[in-house]
């Protein structure tokens, strides 16, 4: 059955979400809730704000669309428990409206490959304009993090780092025309450490002990590596009892001086351990807190990030109010494409 979402449907700069029945795989991440833009794209991202444009998208058309200017301009979407097809049917580009509707879907499967199908296309897309709101084709990813503004306040600022973008050229863009997207193994299926590390299906894999998953890493190793459980050996060792060990009279001759001396060496030894172990914990676990801080500040980040702050901005996007969607209940429309 083919859905019209009656708000979307009547409306400019709005994001509805909407449930799947079944586990979508987006860059290896389980997805069960997507959000569906007026504007010609799903947010895929679990945390929702007014600049859903950035990234975490799945864009056959991201364009000022307004299917609010007439009535048979329709976001409509279907779910067949294998099949999520979003279609955004008859919508023309606000201020633009001459130039006719644009009618093109974007299919989630449920083994994670993504279509974008196009079936009008009434002006070449390179000419649509990007300066009221942005103009993207292709797929997004991203990962969020919390950061202090500063040391003494508690609010936190939202930093998205962008490790990901997929872009397609829009001159290729044209009535029937269409792409596939197949999805690539990622560390993130792994369910075991053996398969994490022994896997000729994906390369730069390690395994979080922690989260019972495989992550993208740098660290080489075993799975012992990996265990937090001491082993059987060192556990054992502390049950037994301590062997006897011979004692010499106390060395009257050790004066305070030489007591400095080795408290100083022991904590420089100790700052050195401390120093090493941060810089270990950085580099494998760069999705914490104290590693965004630093990364911010390197020279050389990893990671384009897109900071959000309370401003006007062209192409900011409201969410409806959740169940604002089910109101008088769906259209039961006939299928298009």
């Amino acid at each position: 059955m083919e859905i019209i979402h009656g708000i979307l449907s009547n409306a400019h700069r709005q994001a509805a979400r909407v449930a799947l029945s079944f586990d979508f795989p987006f860059y290896g991440h389980q997805l069960r809730q997507i959000i569906i833009a007026t504007g010609g794209f799903i947010y895929m991202g679990e945390i929702t704000h007014r600049m859903l444009t950035a990234t975490q998208y799945v864009a056959p058309l991201m364009a000022n669309f307004d299917p609010s200017f007439s009535k048979n301009s329709t976001v409509r979407y279907s779910d067949n428990g294998n099949l999520f097809v979003v279609q955004w049917d008859k919508v023309r580009i606000k201020d633009r409206e001459a130039a006719g509707p644009f009618t093109f879907q974007a299919a989630l499967h449920k083994n994670g490959t993504i279509v974008f199908n196009y079936k009008d296309i009434p002006l070449p897309v390179e000419e649509i304009n990007s300066t009221e709101h942005p103009l993207k084709v292709g797929l997004s990813d991203a990962f969020m993090g919390y950061l202090p503004t500063s040391q003494l306040s508690e609010a936190k600022r939202r930093t998205i780092y962008e490790y990901h973008r997929v872009a397609i050229d829009t001159t290729k863009i044209v009535s029937g025309s269409a792409f596939e997207f197949t999805p690539l193994p990622t560390c993130l299926q792994h369910t075991s450490c053996d398969l994490c590390l022994t896997s000729n299906l994906t390369s730069g894999c390690g395994w979080c002990n922690t989260l019972q998953r495989g992550w993208i890493t740098t660290a080489k190793g075993m799975c012992e590596d990996y265990n937090t459980v001491l082993p059987e050996a060192t556990m054992s060792s502390f049950n037994h009892s301590s062997p006897d060990i011979q004692t010499s009279p106390p060395n009257n001759g050790m004066t305070e001086n030489t007591a400095i001396i080795a408290g100083v060496v022991a904590a420089l030894v100790l700052l050195v351990a401390l120093t090493l172990l941060a810089v270990y914990y950085i580099n494998t676990h760069p999705t914490v807190a104290p590693p965004f801080y630093l990364m911010q500040r390197r020279t050389n980040n990893y990671w384009p990030s897109m900071k959000f702050r309370n401003q006007g901005c062209h192409s900011s996007y409201a969410e409806v109010e959740l169940g604002g969607h089910e109101k008088e209940g769906f259209i039961e429309a006939e299928h298009c494409c």
